[in-house]
Protein backbone atom coordinates (compact mmCIF):
# COMPACT_ATOMS: atom_id res chain seq x y z
CA UNK A 1 0.00 0.00 0.00
CA UNK A 2 2.89 2.38 0.71
CA UNK A 3 4.09 1.82 -2.86
CA UNK A 4 0.72 2.85 -4.26
CA UNK A 5 0.70 6.01 -2.17
CA UNK A 6 4.25 6.81 -3.25
CA UNK A 7 3.19 6.42 -6.88
CA UNK A 8 0.32 8.81 -6.26
CA UNK A 9 2.64 11.36 -4.70
CA UNK A 10 5.12 11.05 -7.55
CA UNK A 11 2.42 11.37 -10.20
CA UNK A 12 0.74 14.40 -8.67
CA UNK A 13 3.71 16.34 -7.36
CA UNK A 14 5.11 16.60 -10.89
CA UNK A 15 1.94 18.52 -11.92
CA UNK A 16 2.03 21.02 -9.07
CA UNK A 17 1.13 24.58 -10.06
CA UNK A 18 1.82 27.06 -7.23
CA UNK A 19 -0.22 29.85 -8.83
CA UNK A 20 -3.29 27.67 -9.26
CA UNK A 21 -2.70 26.23 -5.79
CA UNK A 22 -3.01 29.68 -4.28
CA UNK A 23 -6.37 30.24 -5.98
CA UNK A 24 -7.66 26.83 -4.94
CA UNK A 25 -6.55 27.42 -1.37
CA UNK A 26 -8.38 30.75 -1.30
CA UNK A 27 -11.55 29.14 -2.71
CA UNK A 28 -11.48 26.71 0.21
CA UNK A 29 -11.05 29.61 2.65
CA UNK A 30 -7.40 28.70 3.27
CA UNK A 31 -8.37 25.56 5.17
CA UNK A 32 -6.10 23.26 3.17
CA UNK A 33 -2.90 23.23 1.20
CA UNK A 34 -3.16 22.42 -2.52
CA UNK A 35 -0.83 21.26 -5.24
CA UNK A 36 -2.85 23.24 -7.76
CA UNK A 37 -4.04 20.39 -10.00
CA UNK A 38 -7.48 20.52 -11.73
CA UNK A 39 -9.64 17.44 -11.29
CA UNK A 40 -9.34 16.21 -14.93
CA UNK A 41 -5.54 16.39 -14.76
CA UNK A 42 -5.50 14.66 -11.39
CA UNK A 43 -7.62 11.79 -12.65
CA UNK A 44 -5.62 11.44 -15.86
CA UNK A 45 -2.32 11.36 -13.95
CA UNK A 46 -3.61 8.65 -11.60
CA UNK A 47 -5.59 6.56 -14.11
CA UNK A 48 -2.96 3.81 -14.26
CA UNK A 49 -2.79 3.68 -10.48
CA UNK A 50 -6.56 3.28 -10.23
CA UNK A 51 -6.40 0.44 -12.75
CA UNK A 52 -3.82 -1.31 -10.56
CA UNK A 53 -6.46 -1.48 -7.83
CA UNK A 54 -8.97 -3.54 -9.82
CA UNK A 55 -8.12 -6.59 -7.72
CA UNK A 56 -7.74 -4.78 -4.38
CA UNK A 57 -10.10 -5.87 -1.63
CA UNK A 58 -12.04 -3.60 0.71
CA UNK A 59 -9.37 -3.59 3.40
CA UNK A 60 -6.67 -2.61 0.91
CA UNK A 61 -8.80 0.15 -0.57
CA UNK A 62 -9.48 1.61 2.86
CA UNK A 63 -5.80 1.42 3.80
CA UNK A 64 -4.87 3.37 0.68
CA UNK A 65 -7.61 5.93 1.30
CA UNK A 66 -6.46 6.37 4.89
CA UNK A 67 -2.86 6.81 3.73
CA UNK A 68 -3.87 9.43 1.18
CA UNK A 69 -5.96 11.21 3.79
CA UNK A 70 -2.82 11.64 5.87
CA UNK A 71 -1.05 13.52 3.04
CA UNK A 72 -0.99 17.27 3.38
CA UNK A 73 -2.34 18.55 0.08
CA UNK A 74 -6.05 18.37 -0.64
CA UNK A 75 -5.66 16.61 -3.98
CA UNK A 76 -4.70 13.44 -2.11
CA UNK A 77 -8.01 13.38 -0.26
CA UNK A 78 -9.77 13.95 -3.58
CA UNK A 79 -7.85 11.01 -5.02
CA UNK A 80 -8.90 8.85 -2.07
CA UNK A 81 -12.54 9.71 -2.79
CA UNK A 82 -11.98 8.91 -6.49
CA UNK A 83 -10.57 5.49 -5.58
CA UNK A 84 -13.37 4.60 -3.17
CA UNK A 85 -16.04 5.84 -5.59
CA UNK A 86 -14.63 3.83 -8.49
CA UNK A 87 -14.38 0.63 -6.46
CA UNK A 88 -17.34 1.01 -4.08
CA UNK A 89 -18.81 -2.31 -5.22
CA UNK A 90 -16.00 -4.06 -3.36
CA UNK A 91 -16.77 -2.27 -0.13
CA UNK A 92 -19.06 -3.79 2.48
CA UNK A 93 -21.73 -2.26 4.72
CA UNK A 94 -19.39 -3.04 7.62
CA UNK A 95 -16.91 -0.57 6.07
CA UNK A 96 -19.21 2.42 6.51
CA UNK A 97 -17.86 3.29 9.99
CA UNK A 98 -14.39 3.60 8.43
CA UNK A 99 -15.80 5.98 5.81
CA UNK A 100 -17.41 8.05 8.55
CA UNK A 101 -14.07 8.23 10.34
CA UNK A 102 -12.55 9.76 7.19
CA UNK A 103 -15.43 12.23 7.06
CA UNK A 104 -14.41 13.52 10.49
CA UNK A 105 -10.83 14.20 9.42
CA UNK A 106 -9.89 17.32 7.42
CA UNK A 107 -13.63 17.85 7.12
CA UNK A 108 -15.22 20.18 4.61
CA UNK A 109 -18.08 19.88 2.17
CA UNK A 110 -15.88 18.83 -0.76
CA UNK A 111 -14.72 15.52 0.74
CA UNK A 112 -17.73 14.92 2.98
CA UNK A 113 -20.16 15.10 0.08
CA UNK A 114 -17.97 12.75 -1.94
CA UNK A 115 -18.02 10.27 0.94
CA UNK A 116 -21.80 10.70 1.26
CA UNK A 117 -22.11 9.55 -2.35
CA UNK A 118 -19.96 6.50 -1.68
CA UNK A 119 -21.96 5.59 1.43
CA UNK A 120 -25.16 6.00 -0.57
CA UNK A 121 -23.94 3.82 -3.44
CA UNK A 122 -22.76 1.17 -1.00
CA UNK A 123 -26.08 1.04 0.86
CA UNK A 124 -28.13 1.15 -2.32
CA UNK A 125 -26.37 -1.87 -3.80
CA UNK A 126 -27.20 -3.81 -0.63
CA UNK A 127 -30.86 -2.82 -0.27
CA UNK A 128 -32.10 -6.27 -1.21
CA UNK A 129 -29.66 -8.04 1.12
CA UNK A 130 -31.05 -6.60 4.33
CA UNK A 131 -34.42 -5.18 5.30
CA UNK A 132 -32.79 -2.52 7.45
CA UNK A 133 -29.49 -1.82 5.74
CA UNK A 134 -29.93 1.91 6.48
CA UNK A 135 -30.11 1.51 10.26
CA UNK A 136 -26.54 2.74 10.56
CA UNK A 137 -27.65 6.04 9.06
CA UNK A 138 -30.25 6.36 11.83
CA UNK A 139 -27.37 6.30 14.30
CA UNK A 140 -25.31 8.66 12.13
CA UNK A 141 -28.15 11.18 12.32
CA UNK A 142 -27.47 11.45 16.07
CA UNK A 143 -23.70 11.74 15.76
CA UNK A 144 -22.06 14.70 17.55
CA UNK A 145 -20.12 15.65 14.39
CA UNK A 146 -22.44 17.57 12.08
CA UNK A 147 -20.53 16.33 9.01
CA UNK A 148 -21.61 12.77 9.84
CA UNK A 149 -25.17 14.00 10.27
CA UNK A 150 -24.88 15.64 6.85
CA UNK A 151 -23.93 12.28 5.34
CA UNK A 152 -27.02 10.73 6.91
CA UNK A 153 -29.17 13.43 5.31
CA UNK A 154 -27.57 13.10 1.88
CA UNK A 155 -26.98 9.36 1.54
CA UNK A 156 -30.17 8.79 -0.50
CA UNK A 157 -29.40 11.39 -3.18
CA UNK A 158 -30.26 9.98 -6.59
CA UNK A 159 -32.17 6.97 -5.24
CA UNK A 160 -35.43 8.11 -6.87
CA UNK A 161 -38.04 5.34 -6.49
CA UNK A 162 -35.78 3.42 -4.10
CA UNK A 163 -35.78 6.29 -1.62
CA UNK A 164 -37.04 5.45 1.85
CA UNK A 165 -39.38 8.42 1.97
CA UNK A 166 -40.31 7.94 5.63
CA UNK A 167 -36.61 8.13 6.51
CA UNK A 168 -36.09 11.15 4.30
CA UNK A 169 -38.92 13.06 5.94
CA UNK A 170 -38.04 11.91 9.47
CA UNK A 171 -34.39 12.86 9.04
CA UNK A 172 -35.18 16.34 7.77
CA UNK A 173 -37.69 17.01 10.54
CA UNK A 174 -35.33 15.66 13.19
CA UNK A 175 -32.62 18.13 12.20
CA UNK A 176 -34.93 20.97 11.13
CA UNK A 177 -34.10 23.17 14.13
CA UNK A 178 -30.31 22.96 13.72
CA UNK A 179 -28.50 26.24 13.20
CA UNK A 180 -25.52 24.80 11.29
CA UNK A 181 -25.49 26.13 7.71
CA UNK A 182 -24.29 22.84 6.19
CA UNK A 183 -27.13 20.94 7.86
CA UNK A 184 -29.77 23.42 6.80
CA UNK A 185 -28.42 23.34 3.25
CA UNK A 186 -28.37 19.53 3.22
CA UNK A 187 -31.99 19.34 4.38
CA UNK A 188 -33.06 21.42 1.40
CA UNK A 189 -30.83 19.50 -0.99
CA UNK A 190 -32.15 16.11 0.13
CA UNK A 191 -35.78 17.20 -0.29
CA UNK A 192 -35.11 18.96 -3.61
CA UNK A 193 -33.42 15.85 -4.99
CA UNK A 194 -36.45 13.68 -4.24
CA UNK A 195 -38.74 16.32 -5.76
CA UNK A 196 -37.36 15.37 -9.19
CA UNK A 197 -39.02 11.97 -8.65
CA UNK A 198 -42.15 12.94 -6.71
CA UNK A 199 -42.75 16.72 -6.65
CA UNK A 200 -46.27 16.30 -5.26
CA UNK A 201 -44.99 14.51 -2.16
CA UNK A 202 -42.39 17.21 -1.50
CA UNK A 203 -44.88 20.01 -2.11
CA UNK A 204 -47.33 18.51 0.37
CA UNK A 205 -44.59 17.83 2.92
CA UNK A 206 -43.32 21.41 2.72
CA UNK A 207 -46.80 22.87 3.01
CA UNK A 208 -47.44 20.84 6.16
CA UNK A 209 -44.08 21.61 7.77
CA UNK A 210 -42.98 24.99 6.43
CA UNK A 211 -42.97 26.58 9.88
CA UNK A 212 -40.50 23.95 11.13
CA UNK A 213 -37.78 24.56 8.55
CA UNK A 214 -35.34 27.43 8.29
CA UNK A 215 -35.78 29.79 5.37
CA UNK A 216 -32.65 28.35 3.78
CA UNK A 217 -33.87 24.75 4.01
CA UNK A 218 -37.30 25.63 2.65
CA UNK A 219 -35.98 27.70 -0.25
CA UNK A 220 -33.53 24.99 -1.26
CA UNK A 221 -36.20 22.30 -1.06
CA UNK A 222 -38.78 24.28 -3.07
CA UNK A 223 -36.37 25.64 -5.67
CA UNK A 224 -37.56 23.51 -8.60
CA UNK A 225 -41.16 22.84 -7.65
CA UNK A 226 -42.65 25.44 -10.01
CA UNK A 227 -40.92 24.06 -13.07
CA UNK A 228 -41.81 20.49 -12.03
CA UNK A 229 -45.54 21.27 -11.92
CA UNK A 230 -47.74 18.61 -10.38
Amino acid sequence: MKEIISQCQLGLSSLADPVRAQAMRAYMKNRFEFLGIPAPDRRKACADILRQLKTADADELLQIATGLWACEEREYQYLAVDILAKHYRRLRPADIPALLVLAQQKSWWDTVDGLAGIVGDLLRQNLTASRDIQAGMDKALEHPDFWVRRIALLHQLGWREQTDVDRLFTYTLTLADEKEFFIRKAIGWALRDYAWHDPAAIREFLQENQNLFSGLSYREAAKNLEKLGK
